[in-house]
């Protein structure tokens, strides 16, 4: 079986994949993460993801490389990581009482035959009527600032959140587990 290389330094996708009880290892790529004039979220995510295992691959022959990326989109509005305290507090602000979607772009790469599978994985947060002295309490206790939406579903993030829906819970962290199970038994890996 090839080695397991996940193209993330994020301790949230290392901690996700730790849970499939495999050996890996992790490396982060270097790459221009920017939009393309007119893309659409979900090219946006299955695109990085791939570019991601990619850029790792002349380094790491005979691996299977995983990368992912994520973004939220707000209506029309592609929503990123927010970096600061004031562009936290207006994504939140913006998505109180409105759904927002998590879109999570997932590649796994062979170096070994250069096959790639590529998939966009959906899930949807029912966000509360939040007012800004609860979001500025969120923000100040959780310091969301490298998460896309401005919220970690892993800790308070959830006492935003009215409901959720989609076809794998991890993918709203960053890594869906259930669709990488089906990509890594594609490529014969063997899940404890």
């Amino acid at each position: 079986m090839p080695s397991l290389l996940l193209a993330s330094s994020s301790p949230y996708r290392r901690q996700l994949l730790a849970r499939l009880r495999l050996p890996f290892t992790c490396s982060s790529p270097d790459i221009d993460e920017s939009r393309l004039p007119g893309e659409s979220a979900t090219h946006l995510v299955k695109r990085l993801a791939q570019q991601k295992a990619q850029a790792l691959a002349g380094d790491h022959p005979d691996h299977l490389i995983i990368g992912s990326d994520q973004v939220a989109v707000l209506g029309d509005e592609v929503l990123g990581k927010p970096h600061d305290f004031e562009r936290a507090l207006a994504q939140l602000s913006a998505a109180s009482g409105q759904s927002v979607s998590f879109l999570t772009g997932l590649a796994v790469l062979n170096t070994r035959t250069g096959q790639c599978q590529v998939d966009c994985v959906p899930f949807t947060v029912h966000m509360r009527e939040l007012d800004t002295d609860t979001l500025q309490r969120y923000l100040h206790a959780e310091q969301p600032y490298d998460c896309a939406g401005s919220f970690k579903a892993e800790g308070l993030g959830v006492m935003l959140f009215r409901s959720t829906e989609g076809p794998d819970a991890t993918s709203l962290v960053g890594l869906p587990l259930i669709r990488l199970v089906d990509m890594l038994t594609q490529e014969g890996v063997s899940i404890p």
